[in-house]
């Protein structure tokens, strides 16, 4: 057993994102990833077995705390009803009452086509299953509507775009920074708009590895609702203005998880992606730092449609960007 002078010590030197009065649900966290039982009795156990994963604490209890999350990958989605004039007798497949009236009779799903009234409405489940025949759009189309359609966890085209530079662009310098030819860029996104998953971007149609990237970063900015949502937005903000180190961490952490899980997973494997990015710079020349320049107003955007708030806000976007992509195995 460790002696309780070596366990106040190491305490202190262990830099671990956590919050005390989480204290007894990270400890049940860390025995779940550990795969061992901490109970009553066993509470003893608990500082000697937190000295041993104390290096590798944070990411543990986070993956733990994913698989247990029920949350996290259940992709809920509200309807997305617009006032609509039925031809013909309808029933609403709410309630199975007969919808009256010659106009506007209730209201439709523009994305799955369900009809109930509009009262109705406001008591229909977040379980819209979007019509793939009904998705006109890949880009410009909200990110939890396109993966539910397609029955993904992620957007068709971060995974293909990331898959693509991955495999013959990590090395290139200035990667995200340097723009391609906008007209090259508009034809990648004409063809996820035409032929989704099927698009072929490879380097026999697209040699120039930037025209990539800006599809991908065009994809970000065309979003209806940005990766980063307007409703968590000034909480990211306000947590990048915390001063500690560990305390900002720690508020980053709270904020992620609001975020719907669609744009949760896109994060998450954007982050694992631009890690990727940096360990190569050497050759690219893109660290952190850089990428938050980039990929900060393309990741969040204000709700406020103003420019002084826009350019106030910019070195908060970058350095938000920057944590996600320095603690990406904390964080997710």
């Amino acid at each position: 057993m460790f002696s309780q002078e070596l366990w106040l010590e190491n305490e202190k030197k262990c830099a671990v994102v956590r919050k005390p009065k989480q204290g007894r649900k990270r400890q049940e966290l860390l025995a779940v990833a550990l795969g061992v039982k901490v109970g009553v009795k066993g509470g003893f156990l608990w500082p000697p077995l937190k000295l041993f994963a104390c290096p590798q604490i944070s990411s543990l209890v986070r993956r733990a705390a994913l698989t247990h999350n029920d949350n996290h990958f259940n992709y809920e989605k509200t309807h997305n009803f617009k006032v609509h004039t039925f031809r013909g007798p309808h029933w609403c497949e709410y309630c199975a009452n007969f919808m009256w009236g010659l106009i506007a009779q209730g209201v439709r799903c523009s994305d799955c086509g369900l009809n109930v009234h509009k009262q109705c409405s406001k008591h229909v489940p977040n379980d819209c299953q979007p019509d793939l025949k009904r998705i006109k759009k890949v880009y410009c189309c909200d990110l939890t509507t396109l993966v539910k359609a397609h029955n993904t966890q992620r957007p068709m085209v971060v995974d293909i775009c990331i898959r693509e530079i991955e495999a013959r662009g990590l090395k290139s310098e200035g990667l995200y920074r340097v723009s391609g030819f906008t007209e090259h860029i508009e034809d990648v996104k004409m063809a996820f708009d035409r032929d989704g998953e099927k698009a072929d971007i490879s380097a026999n149609i697209y040699p120039d590895i930037n025209i990539i990237t800006g599809a991908l970063k065009l994809y970000f900015r065309d979003l209806p609702i940005p990766v980063i949502t307007y409703d968590t937005y000034s909480k990211f903000i306000e947590a990048a203005k915390i001063a500690n180190a560990d305390e900002r961490l720690e508020a980053v952490h709270e904020v992620l998880m609001l975020l719907p899980p669609a744009h949760y997973e896109t994060l998450r494997y954007l982050m694992i992606h631009l890690k990727k990015v940096t360990m190569n710079e050497k050759d690219n020349f893109m660290n952190a730092e850089n990428l938050g320049i980039v990929f900060g107003p393309t990741l969040m955007r204000s709700p406020e449609d103003s420019t002084l708030t826009t350019l106030h806000d910019m070195r908060y976007q970058k350095l938000i960007v920057q944590i996600l992509i320095e603690n990406e195995d904390v964080l997710f």
